[in-house]
C-alpha cells in the first residue's frame, strides 16, 4: 500500500466515510472505492461488499480482486431514555450496533438503567445530534412522545444521511408531527423518511415487543430489505 493510499484510507476512517479497498490478485494493484474510477461491475461488487460488511474475492472480466470494506461501526441513536429504550439497547448491541441514548432528563438517562451497553448523552437532542453528526451508518429513533425533545431530533435526522429514522407514536400523533415538521420547512419527501409508527407491524404491545419490532425494522433497513416501510 502506498503512503498516499494509506493517508486517504485513514482520512476516510476519521470521518466515518465507508470505502472499500480493492486489491487485484496476484499483482497487488490497489484502488479505493468510490474515490477512483473502476469498472461498473467492480463498482457494483464493491457496493455490495459495503452494504453487507463482507470481504472476499471476486472475479470479473478475467481479473480477480479482493474486496475489503472499510466501514465505521453502525450506530443507533435513541432519543428518550424510556422503558422501550431499556429493552432496545441490549437487542441493538447484540446485532452489532453501537448505541447512544440522548435525553436531557438526567433522572432517566442513568448508568443504573442502561448498564454499559450504551453511551449516555444528556444534552438537548438538537445539540446532541449536531455533535454526533449522523451519517449513512447511523439509525435514529425517537421515543419520548414529547415534541420538545422528539421534533428537534427529527428535524436534524431528516437533514442527515441516516439510513433509518423512526418515531414512536400513533398515526394520529404522527399526523400532528408531520404538520409541525411541514411548518418548519420540511417537504413531503423528507418527512416520508420517518418510519412512524416505528417498527414492523408485529402486533407489539409490551416494551420488549416494541423494541423487537424496532430493531427488526432497523436491521431490515440496513440490509436493504425495506420497501416503503414494509419488508421487501
Amino acid at each position: 500500500m502506498t503512503p498516499e493510499l494509506l493517508d486517504r484510507l485513514q482520512q476516510a476512517r476519521a470521518t466515518r466515510r465507508p470505502v472499500a479497498l480493492l486489491t487485484r490478485l496476484p499483482d497487488g494493484a490497489q484502488r479505493l472505492y468510490p474515490d477512483e474510477p473502476i469498472s461498473i461491475a467492480l463498482g457494483d461488487a464493491a457496493e455490495a461488499a459495503l452494504r453487507d460488511d463482507r470481504a472476499g474475492p471476486v472475479t470479473l472480466e478475467g481479473e480477480t480482486w479482493f474486496i475489503h470494506p472499510q466501514t465505521p461501526p453502525p450506530r443507533l441513536i435513541v432519543v428518550g431514555a424510556v422503558h422501550v429504550a431499556q429493552a432496545l439497547v441490549p437487542m441493538a448491541a447484540a446485532v452489532g450496533l453501537a448505541v447512544t441514548i440522548v435525553d436531557p432528563r438526567r433522572a432517566f438517562a442513568t448508568e443504573e438503567r442502561f448498564a454499559a451497553d450504551a453511551t449516555l448523552v444528556t444534552d438537548w437532542p438538537d445539540d446532541a445530534l449536531a455533535a454526533l453528526k449522523p451519517d449513512s451508518r447511523t439509525a435514529i429513533v425517537t421515543l419520548t412522545h414529547d415534541p420538545k425533545l422528539d421534533d428537534p431530533a427529527l428535524d436534524t435526522a431528516i437533514r442527515s444521511d441516516a439510513f433509518y429514522i423512526g418515531a414512536l407514536g400513533s398515526r394520529r400523533t404522527h399526523a400532528k408531527r408531520v404538520d409541525r415538521l411541514s411548518e418548519a420547512g420540511h417537504g413531503p419527501e423528507a418527512i416520508a423518511r420517518i418510519h412512524a409508527p416505528v417498527g414492523l407491524d408485529i402486533g407489539a404491545v409490551t416494551a420488549p415487543e416494541i423494541a423487537l419490532s424496532i430493531i427488526a425494522q432497523v436491521v431490515a433497513a440496513r440490509r436493504g430489505k425495506l420497501d416503503g416501510g414494509r419488508l421487501a
